[in-house]
């Protein structure tokens, strides 16, 4: 029982502390001041063919 004790007060506290610091290494890189770009092309994506319809994979585009 002493192991499942050890794990459990492991998990408990320092697997925690290691999700929350991922969690928080992930929310700063998404909000570096370099990604306004990515993310502003990654949100237009649903508008890139209005004008058109997108070509199908395979085909020539037409000139």
């Amino acid at each position: 029982m002493e192991h499942y004790s050890f794990l459990r007060q492991l998990a408990d506290s320092w697997a925690l502390l290691a999700m929350f610091a991922f969690f928080l290494g992930i929310v700063i890189w998404a909000m570096r001041p370099g990604s306004s770009s990515v993310h502003q092309d990654t949100a237009n994506i649903p508008f890139r063919h209005d004008d058109r319809p997108a070509p199908v994979t395979g085909d020539k585009p037409a000139e």
